[in-house]
Protein backbone atom coordinates (compact mmCIF):
# COMPACT_ATOMS: atom_id res chain seq x y z
CA UNK A 1 0.00 0.00 0.00
CA UNK A 2 1.08 3.79 -0.25
CA UNK A 3 2.27 5.32 2.63
CA UNK A 4 2.06 9.14 2.39
CA UNK A 5 4.93 11.30 3.95
CA UNK A 6 4.68 14.36 6.13
CA UNK A 7 1.13 15.71 6.11
CA UNK A 8 0.14 14.20 2.96
CA UNK A 9 -3.13 12.01 2.73
CA UNK A 10 -3.94 9.35 0.08
CA UNK A 11 -7.83 9.57 -0.91
CA UNK A 12 -9.89 7.20 -3.55
CA UNK A 13 -12.17 9.29 -5.18
CA UNK A 14 -15.49 9.01 -5.10
CA UNK A 15 -17.96 8.86 -8.40
CA UNK A 16 -19.99 11.55 -9.10
CA UNK A 17 -23.91 10.86 -9.56
CA UNK A 18 -24.17 9.78 -13.65
CA UNK A 19 -27.56 10.70 -14.00
CA UNK A 20 -29.08 14.29 -12.68
CA UNK A 21 -32.25 14.44 -10.44
CA UNK A 22 -34.43 14.57 -13.26
CA UNK A 23 -32.97 11.55 -14.86
CA UNK A 24 -30.86 12.93 -17.66
CA UNK A 25 -27.52 10.91 -18.13
CA UNK A 26 -24.53 12.73 -17.68
CA UNK A 27 -21.46 12.01 -20.87
CA UNK A 28 -17.70 11.52 -19.30
CA UNK A 29 -17.07 14.79 -21.07
CA UNK A 30 -20.04 16.47 -19.02
CA UNK A 31 -19.13 15.32 -15.33
CA UNK A 32 -16.55 17.95 -13.49
CA UNK A 33 -14.07 16.36 -11.73
CA UNK A 34 -14.83 14.65 -8.10
CA UNK A 35 -14.14 16.91 -4.91
CA UNK A 36 -15.05 13.74 -2.58
CA UNK A 37 -12.87 10.60 -1.30
CA UNK A 38 -12.28 8.35 1.21
CA UNK A 39 -8.71 8.52 3.04
CA UNK A 40 -7.14 5.28 2.52
CA UNK A 41 -3.87 6.51 3.89
CA UNK A 42 -2.02 9.20 6.17
CA UNK A 43 0.70 10.41 6.54
CA UNK A 44 2.70 11.17 10.27
CA UNK A 45 1.85 14.74 10.39
CA UNK A 46 3.23 17.83 9.58
CA UNK A 47 6.49 19.32 11.12
CA UNK A 48 7.20 22.78 12.42
CA UNK A 49 10.56 24.50 12.25
CA UNK A 50 11.04 24.29 15.77
CA UNK A 51 10.97 20.04 14.71
CA UNK A 52 7.68 19.43 16.43
CA UNK A 53 5.41 17.01 14.97
CA UNK A 54 1.44 18.22 14.49
CA UNK A 55 -0.71 15.30 14.01
CA UNK A 56 -3.16 15.11 11.10
CA UNK A 57 -6.73 16.41 11.71
CA UNK A 58 -8.31 13.49 9.02
CA UNK A 59 -7.61 10.08 9.83
CA UNK A 60 -8.17 6.56 7.74
CA UNK A 61 -11.62 5.96 6.52
CA UNK A 62 -12.65 9.59 6.77
CA UNK A 63 -14.97 10.69 4.00
CA UNK A 64 -13.74 14.51 2.93
CA UNK A 65 -14.11 17.13 0.54
CA UNK A 66 -10.81 18.85 -0.82
CA UNK A 67 -10.34 21.84 -3.20
CA UNK A 68 -11.04 20.87 -6.76
CA UNK A 69 -7.90 21.16 -8.47
CA UNK A 70 -5.64 20.18 -5.75
CA UNK A 71 -3.39 16.79 -5.73
CA UNK A 72 -1.54 14.98 -7.41
CA UNK A 73 -2.86 11.47 -9.09
CA UNK A 74 -0.82 8.24 -9.36
CA UNK A 75 -2.35 4.61 -10.44
CA UNK A 76 -0.89 2.11 -7.92
CA UNK A 77 -1.58 -1.91 -8.55
CA UNK A 78 -4.62 -1.07 -11.13
CA UNK A 79 -5.88 1.71 -8.84
CA UNK A 80 -6.62 5.42 -9.27
CA UNK A 81 -5.60 7.27 -5.92
CA UNK A 82 -5.12 11.20 -5.31
CA UNK A 83 -2.47 12.41 -3.57
CA UNK A 84 -2.78 16.23 -1.14
CA UNK A 85 -1.99 17.58 1.54
CA UNK A 86 -4.22 18.14 4.08
CA UNK A 87 -4.05 21.36 4.13
CA UNK A 88 -6.10 21.14 0.72
CA UNK A 89 -8.61 19.42 2.48
CA UNK A 90 -11.52 21.39 3.06
CA UNK A 91 -14.40 19.26 5.19
CA UNK A 92 -14.46 15.71 7.31
CA UNK A 93 -18.19 14.34 6.39
CA UNK A 94 -19.64 13.36 9.62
Amino acid sequence: MLKPLGDRIVIELVEAEEKTSSGIVLPDSAKEKPQEGKVVAAGTGRVLENGQRIDLEVKEGDRIIFSKYSGTEVKYEGNEYLILRETDVLAIIG
